[in-house]
């Protein structure tokens, strides 16, 4: 059995995006050959919101460790409030403990916590382990550096220079690299000349079918709307930003044109997007709502910046009308929680631009309908054919998705665990 070291700040009972990988993964490595020794940060040191039924799907022996971080209270005085950086030392402290005293064959970082990622490379310098990095979003991201300060988040020139510096460190000994999207390994193999499209695989997350058995015995509530109350309720669980200006752009003419020309049916229609932002709960920033300002329909839109409790969220979206997921005009981006929710068996309606893989996977699982667009095409384009979709769509509700659930085999948590272990395999081989 070989012997894994996972870091993963982030991890249940954190209701974060990016412990998802390896809290999917845990059930299966041992039966892959894989023994799994995960770090995680205590959970009071982590200023995001908390799922206890999240530690249902970790299993009972598994070995998670978990460790201190300085507190933003201190570290914010010093504009640092990423976990990474408040967590970069008691990593490295208990790293070289583990390391020092058992054999690991790997270490495998999975996380957006990237500051820790530069221990891949220290580590490897002093232990000879070499390391495998999940790419679950873009480290070093070029992607703001043209656009308006207003939609850059926020300390972006700063941030972005100590991204730019670390990845390049860390990057230049990497051994292997994971990723959620074709395009990061492209742009690293496009500025690392020791990185090759040997060392790369793009492995999406999986569909974990447990969490569904889990929520039907959890007896949650919906806080967010009630089922019965008259209206068609379209919901979206995620993230927001400026990059989903297009998509949503188009979501609302579309939908404003359609109070114009069917007002019976789209005057039952509300909005609800909800956990939009990163920030502390009461932080948050609106992003999606000003879009649907703009167009008019405010009155029909919610937004909760605040993220939901995992589990609430999949209930919330379980109890949805529709789902509407708005992509970005990153061509890199790729929905993470698209197979959440396509397990959930609701019917959805993505916007997305046509280079993400949501749009294959859509179309080949037929789990729901995906509008796609360029990112040069004007909103009013893109607007025709989402209004044509939401007649269709609201047209014949309620309806269950007719999903190709063999077609959907590949992107199931045991399937991308597999991928996972086939992969490190093959990075140890010399």
């Amino acid at each position: 059995m070989k012997k894994l070291l996972v870091i993963s700040p982030n991890f249940p009972p954190i209701n974060a995006a990016d412990m998802h990988r390896i809290r999917q993964s845990l059930p299966y490595l041992k039966e892959l050959g894989w023994e799994a020794t995960v770090v995680a940060v205590e959970p009071e040191f982590i200023e995001m919101s908390e799922d206890s039924l999240l530690l249902k799907t970790i299993p009972a022996d598994a070995r998670v460790i978990r460790i201190k971080a300085f507190r933003t209270a201190a570290t914010r005085k010093f504009g640092l409030g990423n976990l990474g950086y408040r967590s970069l030392y008691q990593y490295y402290r208990e790293g070289n403990r583990l390391l020092s005293t058992e054999k690991f064959d790997l270490v495998y970082f999975t996380t957006t916590a990237f500051p820790v990622m530069v221990l891949g490379r220290i580590w490897k310098h002093k232990f000879g382990v070499p390391f495998v990095i999940d790419m679950q979003d873009p480290w070093r991201n070029d992607f703001y550096l043209d656009k308006p300060r207003h939609e850059q988040p926020p300390k972006f020139w700063l941030a972005y220079r100590l991204d730019k510096y670390l990845e390049a460190f860390t990057m230049k000994k990497v051994d292997g690299i994971i990723s959620v999207s074709a395009g990061y390994p492209k742009t690293l193999i496009e500025r690392y000349g020791n990185i090759n499209q040997e060392m790369c695989t793009v492995i999406p997350f999986g569909g974990a079918g447990i969490d569904f058995e889990i929520l039907r015995d959890a007896g949650l509530s919906n806080k967010v709307f009630q089922r019965d109350d008259g209206y068609i309720h379209l919901v979206y669980i995620g993230r927001g930003g400026h990059d989903m200006q297009l998509a949503l752009s188009a979501i609302f003419k579309a939908f404003k044109e359609g109070l114009m020309s069917n007002p019976t049916l789209f005057e039952r229609v509300r909005f609800y997007f909800i956990g939009t932002s990163y920030a502390a709960d009461g932080l948050g920033q609106k992003t999606i709502f000003p879009v649907a300002s703009r167009f008019g329909v405010e009155d029909y839109v919610v937004e909760i910046t605040d993220r939901l409790p995992y589990f609430e969220a999949m209930h919330v979206l379980s109890e949805a009308d529709l789902m509407i997921v708005p992509g970005s005009t990153d061509t890199n981006y790729t929905a993470s929680k698209l197979y959440p929710y396509i397990l959930s068996k609701r019917p959805l309606l993505a916007v997305f631009n046509r280079s993400s893989s949501v749009v294959e996977i859509l179309n080949n699982t037929r789990a729901g309908v995906c509008v796609s667009f360029d990112n040069e095409e004007a909103v009013e384009l893109v607007a025709s054919r989402v209004l044509l979709e939401f007649h269709q769509i609201l047209g014949k509700l309620p309806y269950t998705p007719d999903t190709d659930w063999v077609a959907f085999e590949p992107f199931s948590a045991r399937e991308a665990c597999r991928k996972q272990t086939v992969f490190f395999e093959k990075m140890l081989k010399p």
